[in-house]
């Protein structure tokens, strides 16, 4: 090979060299930003096991999801209505008929703020459950509540709603 050819081609590689180095930022930049912008993450707190808001049902959403089953393996968005004020091991969330839904954390593994929720919107990935809700654990939620004595009396029937079990929370700040 002649010494041309081998400049030629030592030129050739170089050049590839810095065009590569040049576009390969770019091109981490331009897959980095195809899904959830980052900026919209900074803007919640995450609990749990790390999920996106990406693809969450609106309350609405979910009573159309819900309408013929009693459980269903979900992802949801809604207004954090409050949690528990002494470990914040649990949160009311509001559904769509202006009812609550229980929130619990799956295996106590995280919990959430014990005040200043209220009012929030909250992202949350898990295991939603129609049941009946016993006197007693009610009695408990309004005692950790900060229910007073004579509201926590008044509860003499059983509830039946939805819980859900948490794996990750998203709450927006």
């Amino acid at each position: 090979m002649s010494e041309m050819a081998i400049f030629a081609n030592l030129l050739h590689n170089t050049m590839k060299a810095i065009l590569l180095s040049l576009l390969f930022p770019a091109m981490l930049t331009a897959c980095a930003q195809s899904g959830k912008p980052a900026t919209d993450m900074a803007t919640y707190a995450s609990y749990g096991d790390s999920i996106t808001a990406n693809g969450a049902l609106t309350m609405e959403e979910f009573a159309k999801a819900t309408a013929h089953t009693d459980s269903l393996d979900t992802k949801v968005r809604a207004e954090i209505i409050g949690s528990c004020g002494k470990k914040g091991c649990w949160m009311d969330v509001k559904m769509a008929d202006g009812s609550s839904m229980k929130v619990r954390f799956q295996d106590y593994g995280f919990f959430v703020p014990t005040s200043g929720l209220e009012g929030k919107e909250v992202v949350m990935q898990g295991h939603a459950v129609k049941a009946v809700t016993d006197v007693a654990m009610l009695r408990h939620y309004a005692q950790d509540a900060g229910k007073s004595e004579e509201e926590i009396a008044e509860i003499t029937e059983p509830k039946m709603n939805w819980n859900f079990t948490a794996t990750g929370v998203l709450i927006k700040q």
